[in-house]
């Protein structure tokens, strides 16, 4: 009996158990083997796992998305100018890769993010910076970020991180805000005034083009009041006058003195 619970002790000072479920990938390796190329000597596992933990170990990386959130830090043009970033990153560790992974860093992906990775996104954004000038940068940022992406992919991908989201907040330095935001104004001061010009030509062009009508209308009435005088003086021709100086006559001759002529009134209103 004492031999048994002896066995019993050994066994469970010499085993251990672990267990590596569907959201983490797992490796087991001997704590003092390492290849001749000093390489750590591991194997991927997963489920249940019965080890030694004297000479053996268990060590697992989730698989799942892992977003980071990194602190900004700054980063310098070619012409010279401070532009601070603020990345966001979101990746996976490629399963197939976590024995490289753990046999290179060994250590857990907190401190991988904080060392290694943050290393490669500081190198691409800078690296990438030093291609523009500060105006173009501001003109192409979306272009800027594509190129960081790029290199952040290439560098990630061979480590074993495959990088599913990226994205950053790019803020320039002050004066050059301060001189965007002048630029702008000064677009829109310009803008309006153009505006303004283009109101002031239409309205006049409504000015003149009632101006017109009305000397229009004032030439037609004018016209048509002339041509009615017109008409009515035509009208009035010898027989008229006649007759109208008949209706104003008083039946008496006119009396003249000192000559023998009798004035001679024709008084024949038919015309014969």
């Amino acid at each position: 009996m004492k031999r048994l619970l002896l066995l019993l002790t050994v066994a469970a000072t010499f085993t251990s158990c672990a267990v590596v479920d569907s959201s983490e990938a797992g490796i087991k390796f001997k704590k003092f083997s390492v290849t001749e190329q000093g390489e750590l000597q591991a194997v991927p596992i997963t489920g249940w796992v019965v080890y030694n933990p004297i000479t053996t170990s268990v060590y697992s990386y989730p698989v799942n998305i892992q977003r980071v959130d990194y602190a900004p830090f700054t980063v310098t043009t070619k012409d010279a100018a401070v532009f601070k970033m603020d990345p966001r990153l979101a990746y996976q560790v490629q399963r197939d890769k976590v024995v490289k992974i753990f046999a290179k860093y060994r250590v857990d992906l907190r401190k991988i993010e904080d060392g290694y990775m943050k290393t490669v996104i500081y190198d691409a954004y800078r690296i990438t910076a030093n291609r523009y000038t500060s105006d173009e940068l501001m003109a192409s940022r979306a272009k800027f970020e594509a190129e960081v992406r790029v290199m952040l992919d290439s560098s990630l991908m061979k480590e074993g991180f495959m990088v599913s989201e990226f994205t950053s907040q790019i803020t320039p330095p002050a004066s050059l805000s301060a001189a965007i935001e002048a630029k702008n104004n000064a677009i829109q001061e310009s803008l309006k005034a153009e505006n303004e010009v283009k109101k002031a030509e239409a309205q006049a062009k409504i000015a003149i083009a009632q101006a017109e009508g009305e000397a229009k209308a004032l030439k037609i009435k004018a016209d048509g009041e002339a041509y009615y005088n017109r008409t009515v003086a035509a009208s009035l021709n010898a027989l008229l006058v006649q007759q109208y100086a008949l209706e104003r006559w008083d039946g008496k001759l006119p009396v003249y003195t000192g000559g023998n002529n009798i004035p001679m009134i024709n008084l024949n209103t038919t015309g014969k």
